[in-house]
């Protein structure tokens, strides 16, 4: 790890303590597993809303699996995208029971064939059910980690494998649970608050946008 690494990374770990918390509500790993897929392409605290419900009215991971369609979609509908969501938990779901006993499996090949399960939702169950080390690239991490050079990649994949090679095990899970306040609170995707933000020494993008700035004003005459 970089000096500048360590000191990205006690910046975080100051502000935003090193608590590990998880932003989807759930009381089991097979209720975590459902809320991430739901999360794909939709705000946590919109999933939230939706589960407290959804998980009372399936209690248990055998009546997703044997759920009604168009009855789930309809269900799901408010978190976008729930033909292929609702359509990808009964087929999940269904593994879960036939092969798993209804348990969430805890490695990555295992996780990611099951329907609807990329790297980033088995991640997040590897991280959160199996406290094994795991980086989540999701919006706010990919955004984030480009404006502080630790990746040039768009790619969620590379970028996860450029993460695991700046930063230290014990601060994957971490980084991911950080960085989503921090990009919730501060460094949005648009008109990012860069004056109130405690990184903007370590950020590429504040660095170039004022260098164009300092630019327009010399050629503009503003600044002696």
């Amino acid at each position: 790890m970089t000096k500048r690494t360590k000191a990205i990374l006690d910046l975080l770990d100051s502000v935003y303590t090193r608590e590990y918390k998880c932003y989807l509500n759930h009381e089991t790993p097979w209720q975590l597993l459902i809320a991430t897929m739901l999360s794909a392409q939709c705000t946590d605290a919109r999933v939230n809303i939706v589960t407290k419900d959804l998980f009372q009215k399936y209690d248990a991971v055998e009546k997703f699996a044997n759920a009604d369609l168009q009855e789930l979609e309809q269900d799901i509908k408010s978190t976008g995208f729930y033909h292929n969501k609702a359509k990808n938990i009964i087929a999940c779901t269904k593994t879960l029971v036939e092969k798993y006993n209804g348990e969430v499996p805890g490695t990555l090949e295992e996780l990611t064939s099951l329907a609807g399960v990329g790297r980033k939702t088995a991640n997040v169950i590897r991280g959160n059910i199996f406290d094994e080390p795991s980086i989540v690239v999701d919006t706010h991490v990919k955004r984030i980690s480009r404006r502080l050079g630790f990746t040039k990649e768009e790619d969620p994949v590379k970028i996860e494998f450029d993460l695991m090679k700046v930063l230290p095990e014990d601060h994957w899970i971490l980084y991911n649970i950080q960085i989503i306040t921090f990009g919730r609170q501060l460094c949005y995707a648009r008109s990012p608050k860069c004056e109130e933000c405690f990184l903007t020494d370590y950020c590429l993008e504040y660095r170039e946008k004022h260098k164009v700035t300092r630019r327009k004003e010399i050629k503009t005459g503003e600044t002696p």
